[in-house]
């Protein structure tokens, strides 16, 4: 039988434990993942006793709350605040998620904070993200027309075709869908992953650009594209309720029929 064992220095051992200082009775017990590259320590998982009387709806209301009040020594991205930068990704409560669209009271008892899984951890519930905005800026995702053309006014598009986009362009690369992908984890190198496809077909629908065949040739090859194997984790755990998944199979279908 083979038998697979995490290195002693990654194992996550019990960390701080951080009481309440204020006497309320309406607390939130939170287990924050925590690792600081230059202390050469294992990770730990500090718990903390959060006040929701004086704490906003969020779980990044949460998170500032810790840092603010607590532990300013907690590091996390967060920008917008509203869902439109996708800083704050992380997983809560076993879901990737969007730390500012979560509410905590939709979770029931302690909330359980990690980084989100595969990348490479920067440090706390921060992680590297370059590999993914390389693939991103792999696929070329801006609007492309022949040099011959040149557009002294905006490109007009149907209506019809607009709506083409819709369910596409929201997406926020927040890195949500990518990082629920066992394919991903697999093959994060090759694979792009749900969150760059889904960018690809975007632009590969869009009726205004004129470099379609050259997008295809760009995501068709089996290590890029054909490592999805509709899973649906990607679709499942989007913060947007995009749908990766589909916009791949679609990208399949358009090279099968090509």
């Amino acid at each position: 039988m083979v038998q697979f064992n995490l290195p002693k220095n990654s194992k996550i051992i019990k960390g701080q434990y951080f009481k309440d200082k204020t006497g309320s009775s309406n607390l939130k017990i939170v287990h924050i993942y925590r690792w600081d590259p230059e202390k050469k320590e294992n990770p730990r998982e500090d718990t903390f006793e959060v006040n929701l009387n004086t704490c906003g709806n969020k779980v990044l209301d949460i998170l500032n709350k810790i840092k603010n009040e607590i532990d300013s020594s907690l590091t996390f991205r967060r920008s917008c605040a509203h869902g439109v930068c996708g800083s704050c990704a992380m997983n809560v409560d076993g879901v990737n998620t969007l730390s500012c669209m979560k509410s905590h009271k939709d979770i029931k008892g302690n909330i359980r904070i990690f980084p989100l899984p595969h990348l490479k951890v920067v440090k706390d519930l921060v992680v590297d993200v370059s590999t993914l905005f390389r693939q991103y800026e792999s696929i070329e995702p801006w609007l492309k027309t022949k040099e011959s053309k040149s557009h002294k006014n905006e490109i007009n598009q149907s209506k019809e075709n607009r709506k083409k986009l819709d369910g596409l362009y929201e997406c926020i690369m927040c890195a949500c869908c990518s990082t629920s992908c066992p394919s991903y984890w697999w093959n994060g190198e090759s694979y792009l992953g749900p969150a760059v496809l889904l960018q690809a077909y975007r632009w590969i629908s869009d009726s205004r650009d004129e470099e379609k065949k050259e997008r295809l040739k760009i995501v068709a090859d089996k290590l890029k594209l054909y490592r999805c194997h509709t899973i649906m984790n990607c679709t499942s755990s989007c913060p947007k309720g995009l749908n990766p998944a589909k916009a791949i199979g679609s990208i399949k279908k358009m090279l099968a029929t090509s």
